[in-house]
């Protein structure tokens, strides 16, 4: 079956950026995906970070979400919602929610980003503290899909392997990774992450992301791609706008699974004790 990673250069303007979604929501259907993924931030990037909680949904109801639904059941697609702003405590920060919908229009899975982004990069000038505006998740999500069992995870995630060994234990079989991975880590480590992920779990991955200047300002990395199994890049959109479109062989996965059992070969867990 087939999968799209879309890749957007979103903006401050809402109804600009769903516009721009719906062309590569289109291109894919038109391409034959059965499930597309959105990057992060896809609906909205503002000037400011705490812009963001001014176009803050509340769960279940928003523009974005009605539009998300919208075009899946338009489209006949599952759609990954990249991450949508959802109201989420009473300190006025947000989720960074990754919503995902059926071929019907109905959500059927809810993942807030657990892992964000507070660093100072190594020899850059370039600061990030999106704690300051967004809560943290605290449950890892993984859901059966017609395409197989999907896991998801958001942008600086990745860089916690633990996750995703959580994931493939519990059957994940392609993980999302929408992402706005900043020019310089990208440039370092986006690639390597990637392909990493899908190394150790034997797992698809599929990576939108944001890609290009923004009017805040910010240069994000791009280089949407969809990784297979054995760390082999499929497709890629190095660049710019785009829709990366591959197809998912679940067979062929579940043959290297048996051959290959690596996954089966795990003994070191978090209960196992370490002496020196």
């Amino acid at each position: 079956m087939k999968l799209a990673a879309l890749q957007m250069t979103s903006g401050p303007d809402v109804t600009a950026n769903l516009e721009q979604a719906r062309v590569l929501l289109e291109e894919a259907a038109a391409l034959g995906a059965r499930l597309a993924a959105l990057p992060e931030n896809f609906s909205f990037m503002g000037l400011k970070d705490a812009d963001k909680r001014a176009v803050v949904e509340s769960d279940g109801v928003g523009p974005v979400q009605d539009f998300l639904a919208a075009s899946a059941r338009r489209l006949g697609l599952w759609i990954i919602g990249g991450t949508v702003p959802l109201r989420a405590g009473a300190d006025g920060r947000v989720a960074a929610a990754s919503l995902v919908y059926d071929a019907d229009g109905n959500r059927v899975a809810r993942y807030d980003k657990i892992h964000l982004f507070d660093v100072d990069l190594p020899e850059r000038a370039e600061s990030y503290r999106e704690s300051a505006h967004v809560a943290p998740g605290a449950r890892a999500v993984v859901l059966h899909t017609p395409m197989g069992r999907l896991g998801l995870s958001v942008c600086y995630d990745i860089r916690f392997p633990e996750l995703y060994r959580y994931l493939s234990a519990q059957g994940a079989q392609i993980i999302a990774i929408p992402s706005a991975f900043t020019s310089p880590t990208g440039r370092a480590h986006w690639e390597t992450l990637l392909r990493a992920r899908a190394i150790e779990n034997l797992c698809y991955v599929i990576a939108p992301a944001q890609s290009g200047f923004h009017p805040n300002g910010r240069e994000t990395y791009g280089d949407s791609m969809i990784v297979d199994f054995w760390g082999r890049i499929l497709k890629r959109v190095p660049r710019g706008r785009g829709c990366a479109v591959a197809t998912a062989d679940l067979a062929s996965q579940a043959s290297v699974r048996k051959s290959f059992p690596a996954l089966a070969h795990r003994t070191f867990s978090e209960g196992t004790s370490a002496h020196e």
